[in-house]
């Protein structure tokens, strides 16, 4: 069996590729015919989408270095104030050891605790358990420490070998020269105001307290305060480095956007411009897109569907001369006859009445063939479904069709199902179906070839997904491999029947019907000849009643 064929057909080849790199006609570029060199612009898609990739990246990287600065400083903060709190811890140790050398504070040396804290840049103030100034930032005592003891109140200097002056700048440790204390002699009932006494050298940062213990209890406290600008060279240092890391982060996602931006839409760029050389009338051009994901899926749809539309068009190409061909030879001798007739060159006969008659019955067929495709092709809308039995619906078409088959000197084998085959579907349209398989069997078949019927069900792979099989197989001469992709196009017609009459359409109803029924519909063809068109259905649920 082969596909309907006339003469002067040849199977279309499909379009080969086309490479170019200048204009089209029309003005499209040719780069989307080789598939390179397109999207090198980004387009108001590209500008848009890398926009929009930016401000999500610089939202994120505003967001993430505040959240940076705000960690680094408080992680600073928390750092420095705990090394603050152990100088103090440190400057009353030395305290409480000068506390229980002189047992008591009365003549107690304070000269290592004041040595730490200006090691530190710190302020020192000194009181004992009352409250009352035993070290104030000036260098100045009160209180007990007032009298004999004061200059070992005051300390000593740096390297140990004497009394320090009443005062010393704590950022330098310069001597400076001791102001009167106000507070001096006044016994044990003035309480000084911490800062009391801070001149030039005290600080206005912050401060931390540690509390002097010596023999399990407190005998006194010491206050240190730090200048506001100590431990700000960290800070500058972390600030910096996260400034330089938020100037690389967004470089690094700028161009990261800009990349991802030219990926996506490169692709869709260059499928713009294959659909605007098509339609320029390049119907060569492809995209061809070789890229991942959905993408490279939406290239191939392009691609497959302009292949699709350059088929259909040389399709509608043909149609016009298949027609007119089909029409022009019973056209030409009905003219010819009614004009003898008209003119009394012959006789109204019945011979040639009926010669006239059967060109007409042609030309009623090839109307009655496109009435057909049309009506198949809106089978969707008109199908009356009902469940039936498979096997039965192809014992009546082989039943109804034998004579055609007998009478083309064809042998017929039907090889049903042991039992029902139910399907659901609309009798009437798989009848028709099958007795245009028949048809076109006995249309190009030999005389003596053998043709044969098969119905059966593939075996289910779950629950609801059955399959039943009907196969139509012939040892005629086949179709050629090159012509088997398009046996089922509308008004395809093969290069082997050159002279048998058709008009192609009769496998592309076959198809419409198959397919309106959720069904497929393949050829095959050997290399010695034979052909086996299988057509495959849902099968109805088990048990169901077939009418």
């Amino acid at each position: 069996m082969t596909p309907d064929a006339g003469p002067d057909s040849e199977p279309e080849p499909r379009p080969a590729p086309v490479s170019g790199s200048g204009l089209s006609g029309a003005g499209a570029d040719g780069a989307a015919r080789s598939g390179k060199g397109t999207g090198r612009g980004a387009g108001p898609l590209g500008r848009r989408l890398f926009a929009a990739f930016a401000v999500v990246a610089l939202a994120s990287i505003a967001l993430l270095t505040a959240a940076a600065l705000v960690g680094t400083e408080r992680g600073i903060g928390t750092a420095r104030q705990a090394d603050r709190q152990r100088v103090a811890d440190r400057v009353a140790a030395a305290a409480a050891d000068a506390y229980r050398r002189a047992a008591g504070w009365e003549g107690a040396d304070l000269g290592p605790a004041r040595t730490i804290a200006l090691g530190a840049e710190a302020v020192l103030t000194v009181r004992d358990a009352d409250g009352h100034m035993l070290l104030s930032p000036g260098g100045h005592g009160g209180g007990p420490g007032t009298g004999q003891g004061r200059g070992q109140m005051h300390g000593t200097n740096r390297d140990g070998t004497g009394d320090t002056p009443d005062s010393a700048d704590p950022a330098t440790g310069a001597e400076t020269s001791a102001a009167p204390d106000p507070g001096a002699g006044q016994g044990p009932s003035a309480t000084p105001d911490p800062s009391a006494g801070q001149g030039p050298g005290t600080s206005s940062g912050r401060a931390v307290t540690a509390d002097i213990r010596a023999d399990g209890r407190t005998v006194g406290s010491v206050h240190l305060g730090f200048p506001a600008a100590s431990g700000t060279e960290g800070r500058d240092i972390a600030w910096g480095w996260i400034a330089v890391a938020a100037l690389a982060a967004l470089a690094l996602a700028l161009a990261v956007s800009w990349y991802v931006t030219r990926r996506l839409t490169g692709p869709v760029v260059r499928v713009a411009h294959t659909a605007r050389a098509i339609a320029a009338g390049d119907r060569a051009a492809r995209s061809r897109v070789d890229a991942p994901g959905e993408l490279g899926e939406l290239s191939r749809a392009f691609d497959t569907m302009a292949d699709d539309v350059t088929r259909a068009e040389g399709a509608r190409r043909r149609l016009a001369a298949d027609v007119a061909h089909e029409l022009r030879t019973p056209l030409a001798a009905l003219q010819a006859g009614l004009e003898e007739l008209r003119d009394g060159y012959a006789e109204p006969a019945p011979e040639r009445l009926a010669a006239l008659h059967d060109q007409t019955l042609r030309l009623g067929r090839i109307v009655g063939d496109l009435a057909e495709l049309s009506a198949a092709e809106s089978a969707r809308l008109s199908l009356h479904r009902t469940t039936l039995d498979l096997t039965e619906l192809v014992r009546g078409a082989v039943r109804d069709r034998e004579p055609e088959l007998r009478a083309a000197g064809l042998t017929v084998r039907t090889r049903p199902a042991a039992g029902p085959l139910p399907v659901h579907a609309d009798g009437d349209r798989l009848h028709q179906a099958l007795g245009n398989l028949l048809s076109n069997t006995a249309r190009y078949c030999r005389p003596g070839d053998t043709v044969t019927v098969t119905a059966r069900a593939e075996p289910r792979k779950g629950a609801g997904d059955g399959v039943v099989v009907i196969e139509v197989a012939d040892d005629g001469p086949g179709i050629p491999a090159a012509e088997l992709p398009y046996v089922f196009d509308r008004l395809w017609r093969g290069s082997v029947a050159r002279d048998v009459g058709g008009s192609g359409i009769g496998l592309a109803v076959v198809k419409e019907l198959v397919t309106a029924h959720g069904g497929t519909v393949e050829a095959s063809s050997g290399p010695e000849g034979g052909t086996v068109i299988t057509v495959r259905l849902p099968a109805a649920p088990p048990g169901a009643v077939r009418n």
